[in-house]
């Protein structure tokens, strides 16, 4: 004799959903609470299959000064190099098991892009460097021949999130 699990005819159960993005979201979401205002997050989710998801977050009224230091460092011709630099001047990074954070407190990133910071010319190399061997890698050989560092990455959504 067998026997079956009963259940009522017409009763559709909804597939197992094991997608990890909404509760990542949800967990992403919930840093923005525990931070300075105006910090922009730059947050990684490492994967168990070695990859990793990104997620851009601001705090309280990041989102309007980041754009406002776009802007301004746009505006003074500032590239990349200067970005991480300066990026990096104010960066804490913090490990919570799978997920790292790198806050960046805007308000000194914005004295920086206004004082005319920028990146010392060793770091410039070095990213022309990784540049050129990554155009080599996938037979760019023009930009090889001349890399040239792109503009400043943004800080704000309206740069980070352009298409």
């Amino acid at each position: 004799m067998t026997t079956a699990l009963a259940r009522p005819a017409g009763l559709q159960l909804p597939p197992l959903d094991l997608d990890p993005r909404p509760a990542e979201r949800a967990f992403v979401d919930g840093l923005v609470d525990d931070l300075e205002p105006e910090t922009f997050l730059w947050i990684t989710v490492r994967q168990p299959d070695g990859g990793a998801h990104v997620y851009y977050r601001w705090t309280g009224g990041g989102r309007e000064l980041g754009d406002r230091i776009d802007l301004a460092a746009l505006t003074a011709g500032l590239d990349c190099a200067d970005g991480f630099h300066i990026a990096n001047r104010h960066l804490t990074d913090i490990e919570r098991g799978p997920v790292r954070i790198q806050a960046h407190p805007l308000r000194p990133i914005q004295a920086d892009v206004a004082t005319g910071v920028r990146a010392p010319e060793s770091e410039r190399a070095g990213l022309r460097r990784v540049i050129h061997y990554a155009a080599l890698e996938s037979g760019q050989q023009e930009i090889a021949r001349n890399p040239v560092l792109p503009r400043w990455l943004g800080v704000g959504p309206k740069l980070l999130t352009a298409r």
